[in-house]
């Protein structure tokens, strides 16, 4: 994947990458990409090529502390933020920044998880940002890996309160890129692919990033309570499709599908056979997704 970023600095000057891949011809007008946690501009290339082919220009970005974007601490590889609010400010400077110079009606948005999470909180807040959005596997709320959700939660604040907040939290820092397999990886069925983005981070590890400080997770757990407020939901009125993965170990399916049933004009599709990263899944499940896709953008006329 050949291009050349363009770099952008956010409300706190924080560095973020960002690119623009133009479609020839543009018949749909633009599609934002909101990429999830530890994620970067090049993994997407295959779902770059398709939205193009559908005569999308994608405008997408490394959002801060992963990808090609500033890191926020010395060491490069641990995900922190200190509130979400910091996310949202990056997606307002990359809309003002690259989006919006190209012209044209508001975008189409296809994000995932973290990347749909901020999306939504986007949604809420600012109605009028997209004409309409496709979510997969939005982080409605997450897994705690057979601890219950309130322990999880309770140890989270308590570290962060003790002033660990930017620590890995517990085995977080085993999920570097570099020390995962295809047999303990939790995102895709798919080998192919799984490899294909390792080769890639093997190439260029300046863009790996292993999993979240126990401050990240108090901020995560911080937007996720607000998201469950009664009214929350309901009061997210863009056309959305939410997509949710049946086998995802990540983010609770179940959960997904609750937020999305709320929302007043969302669809609803559960691809049953699908792990956490269905734009990263095998041929089988994405050919669904893109089914999925291009009906919801027919019916938008």
């Amino acid at each position: 994947m050949n291009f050349t970023p363009r770099f952008i600095a956010a409300s706190d000057g924080t560095r973020l990458r960002a690119a623009a891949f133009p479609a020839s011809p543009e018949t749909q007008g633009i599609c934002v990409l909101l990429q999830g946690q530890t994620e970067f501009i090049e993994k997407y290339d295959e779902v770059i090529a398709e939205l193009n082919a559908r005569g999308f220009t994608v405008a997408t970005f490394d959002w801060r502390g992963q990808g090609g974007s500033s890191r926020g601490l010395d060491n490069p590889l641990p995900a922190h933020v200190r509130d979400f609010a910091q996310y949202d400010a990056d997606l307002a400077s990359f809309l003002a920044q690259v989006v919006r110079p190209l012209g044209g009606a508001a975008p189409l948005v296809l994000a995932h998880s973290m990347g749909a999470h901020i999306l939504l909180r986007t949604l809420h807040d600012k109605p009028q940002a997209f004409r309409a959005a496709v979510l997969s596997a939005p982080m409605i709320a997450v897994s705690a890996r057979g601890y219950p959700g309130w322990l999880a939660r309770g140890v989270t604040a308590a570290y962060s309160l003790a002033g660990r907040g930017r620590d890995f939290a517990w085995g977080m820092a085993a999920r570097d890129p570099f020390l995962i397999t295809f047999d303990t990886q939790l995102v895709t069925s798919d080998r192919e692919r799984f490899a294909k983005a390792q080769k890639f981070l093997g190439d260029h590890p300046e863009l790996r990033l292993a999993g979240p400080t126990w401050g990240w997770l108090e901020a995560a757990y911080r937007s996720m309570a607000r998201m469950q407020r009664p009214g929350y939901a309901e009061a997210i009125a863009t056309p959305a499709l939410v997509c949710g993965p049946g086998k995802d170990r990540i983010c609770l399916t179940a959960a997904t599908e609750s937020f999305a049933r709320r929302m007043p004009n969302a669809t609803y599709l559960e691809i049953a056979d699908s792990e956490h990263e269905i734009l990263m899944e095998n041929d089988s499940i994405r050919a669904r997704f893109w089914s999925a896709f291009d009906n919801f953008v027919a019916r938008l006329g």
